[in-house]
């Protein structure tokens, strides 16, 4: 065959097999922005996480590192296809960016003011507080009845959920409405002698720093054990919190960035609860409160001695 008929044939087949690509660039190929909004060890974590499941052109942003710059403009400036905030500050700083997907971690946002529009996705802030249910019943099976506070405007749907969870395990939840902080103290007191156990739900009526160091208080004077959604609380002296593994929530927050690369709209991809969870322990409370734990779960909680 003619040398030139070869090349042009060579050239028309790549030509066309260049058309059949798909529209958009490869994922190695696309910007992503991680805006964190400190250089603390759990968001370190998450951003590892977010690298470990997405491959490419990854820059990361930290708000304190800004020194008073507009971060959104700086955001804008890098042109990114996908911005992924960790922290509430930091999804505070890009909500407005409406052109451009965000996917959000580690973000309270109670009343969803934050986390909401077409061009956002992301994982919520705590594990379930039906899990935190599960976890506390393997660790303490003979638990029967857990006292709650609740204000039914803002955790009334995580409540019942909650409550759901509970009678399948066969567990009497105590339940008591709360429309401001002032009324928990009586409402807590009133459950002294009637509860095994107290769940901290995650409700900002509720966890005011007076509320939170009186529920402390009430937990040793009357060996009621705390359980829990963060380890903060846990560290102050709550008994158990089952949290989030921020390395896994990146991971997570991470495989949403890849269906976004791959041309998945961002209102297509379902915001998610955390998967990974780690359970926290604080052995010096069980032991102030006089209590023994299942072996089983120690095994695979992490301690605080």
């Amino acid at each position: 065959m003619n040398s030139s008929i070869l090349f042009r044939m060579l050239a028309t087949l790549a030509l066309a097999f260049t058309l059949l690509l798909p529209a958009w660039p490869c994922e190695a190929a696309r910007k992503v922005l991680v805006l964190q909004s400190l250089r603390v060890a759990p968001y370190e974590e998450a951003a590892k996480g977010v690298r470990s499941a997405v491959t490419g052109n990854i820059k990361k942003l930290v708000l304190s590192d800004l020194d008073g710059l507009d971060a959104a403009k700086s955001v804008r400036d890098e042109r990114p296809d996908v911005i992924v905030a960790i922290g509430t500050e930091a999804m505070n700083r890009v909500k407005k960016i409406k052109d451009t997907p965000i996917v959000y971690l580690m973000v309270f946002d109670q009343h969803n003011t934050l986390t909401t529009g077409s061009n956002i996705t992301g994982i919520g802030m705590h594990v379930a507080p039906e899990r935190q249910l599960i976890s506390a019943q393997k660790a303490l099976p003979r638990l029967k009845r857990v006292g709650t506070l609740y204000n039914p405007a803002r955790s009334g749907a995580l409540f019942r959920k909650t409550q759901a969870m509970a009678r399948s395990l066969g567990i009497d939840l105590v339940a008591r409405e709360v429309r401001s902080s002032r009324d928990a103290l009586n409402l807590v007191e009133g459950m002294k002698g009637d509860i095994e156990a107290f769940l901290m739900l995650p409700d900002a009526t509720i966890l005011t720093p007076e509320t939170v160091e009186y529920l402390l208080l009430f937990s040793l004077n009357n060996r009621i054990p705390i359980i829990t959604f963060s380890d903060k609380y846990v560290q102050m002296g709550a008994l158990m919190a089952l949290d989030v593994d921020p390395y896994e929530v990146g991971r997570q927050a991470g495989e949403m960035v890849r269906k976004i690369l791959s041309g998945t709209p961002p209102e297509s991809i379902p915001r998610s609860e955390p998967h990974g969870a780690v359970i926290m322990i604080n052995s010096k409370i069980a032991r102030k409160l006089g209590l023994s734990l299942n072996e089983e779960v120690l095994s695979r909680a992490k301690v605080i001695r």
